[in-house]
């Protein structure tokens, strides 16, 4: 069993009480937009850290972090991109991926919406943990817990941060 902390575009801006939120996460998984090297580094003094860079990420992240991500927790095959889309409106080349890839689990950030939906035509569970910095036109701060036991994902728990 692997408990998973999902966060995505906390640019600039890390709230410290995340640390409480993911105190019994495993690893934690950021969707790209950090923002600053720093966060990663600050997670990474706490936790197993997995991520990918998104639109606004420099070179400090980009050297460190890749656009995509794919990879098998347990038994279920994950792929993170920061820009994606969801379920079915997919960007074309996050589709051509997903259709390559065949992930059971795809996962991105970017929109600041927070979304967990299954794609029946795709066989694929989606989840954008919507936005846990202080940018963009999002209301209230967000981010996902959850628990992969195998090859089943449960338990997930939408954590809201507060109001930006």
């Amino acid at each position: 069993m692997t408990r998973i902390g999902l966060i995505a575009d906390t640019h600039h801006y890390l709230d410290e009480t995340i640390f409480t939120h993911f105190k019994d996460c495993d690893e934690v998984w950021h969707i790209g937009d950090f923002g600053t090297i720093e966060i990663a580094n600050k997670i990474r003094q706490q936790k197993i850290l997995k991520g990918v860079y998104g639109n606004i990420d420099g070179q400090d992240i980009r050297k460190e972090f890749q656009e995509q991500l794919v990879f098998m927790c347990e038994g279920v095959k994950v792929m993170m991109r920061h820009i994606g889309g969801y379920p079915p409106r997919y960007n074309p080349e996050t589709k051509k991926e997903i259709l390559i890839h065949r992930p059971q689990l795809f996962i991105s950030g970017h929109s600041h919406i927070l979304k967990i939906m299954y794609d029946d035509k795709l066989n694929c569970l989606h989840m954008n943990p919507g936005a846990a910095g202080k940018q963009g036109w999002h209301k209230v701060r967000t981010i996902i817990r959850f628990i992969i036991d195998g090859t089943e994902m449960k338990d997930a728990e939408v954590i809201e941060l507060g109001n930006k």
